[in-house]
């Protein structure tokens, strides 16, 4: 975590956790390099089919510990999507309840020491969320036809105004994966170089045990921020939704 610098100071260097490294050796990475980030990301897919194929398999009626787990969260998942998009959304329900559990434990699994955080890279978080700005856009053409550009007009503003409201629109419309990505990764790589910072103040004597009280604070902290942006990513997700499905201001 700290290393002492050759004037005798600490030097500590938060970013060096989410570099990406291959898993077999070597320094190289190419298209189909199996990388940390390749392993964390498997990882995360094992947890959901822990959770949501295994954990319910019984189908018991009293339910065990990890069915009510899995219930839980798809029930969450099921009314924020008929609560944001409508009981017309609910066919895509699959789609975002998948994003937004791989999302958590993606974000739970990166929490785990030595492990890493994969949604702390701007590379996954992107795919992700252009998968949702183009697949939000397709609906919206698909379902509404050209009527679908209506989402842009802002048609209950004065008629001068619908112009440059309509460039606002067109633009933070195509801003969106921008935000839906950065939004995530930077504050899981926030958080996390800070746990690391603070972890290697563990090694100063004089400091070691506020070091210690700072690193717990913020990781219970770092819990909570993980749990918040999956919700975050996907409730958006449901209101790029909603935006598609009903696009008349």
């Amino acid at each position: 975590m700290a290393d002492e610098a050759k004037g005798g100071g600490l030097v500590i260097k938060p970013m060096d956790q989410f570099e990406v490294k291959p898993l077999f050796g070597g320094s190289e990475i190419g298209m189909f390099t199996i990388t940390n980030v390749t392993l964390w990301m498997a990882l995360a897919v094992l947890a959901v089919v822990l959770m949501l194929v295994v954990g319910t398999r019984g189908r018991a009626v009293i339910p065990s510990r990890a069915q009510s787990v899995a219930e839980m969260v798809y029930g969450f998942v099921y009314n924020m999507v008929v609560d944001v998009a409508g009981k017309d959304a609910v066919k895509y329900f699959p789609y975002i309840m998948t994003l937004f559990v791989f999302i958590l434990f993606s974000n739970f699994l990166g929490l785990i020491p030595l492990s890493f955080t994969t949604t702390s890279h701007i590379a996954v978080t992107a795919v992700l969320a252009l998968a949702v700005f183009i697949t939000v856009t397709a609906i919206g053409f698909i379902k509404n036809g050209a009527s679908f550009l209506s989402l842009f007009w802002v048609s209950s503003a004065p008629l001068p105004l619908r112009p440059i409201l309509a460039i606002i629109e067109v633009i933070s419309y195509f801003v969106r994966p921008v935000s839906h990505s950065i939004r995530l990764a930077g504050n899981m790589m926030a958080g996390h170089a800070v746990i690391k910072v603070f972890a290697g103040f563990a090694a100063v004597v004089a400091v070691a045990p506020l070091s210690i009280v700072a690193v717990t604070a913020i990781y219970g902290l770092e819990v909570l921020v993980s749990a918040i942006q999956a919700y975050v990513f996907t409730i958006l997700t449901c209101v790029y939704l909603k935006d598609a499905l009903h696009p008349h201001h």
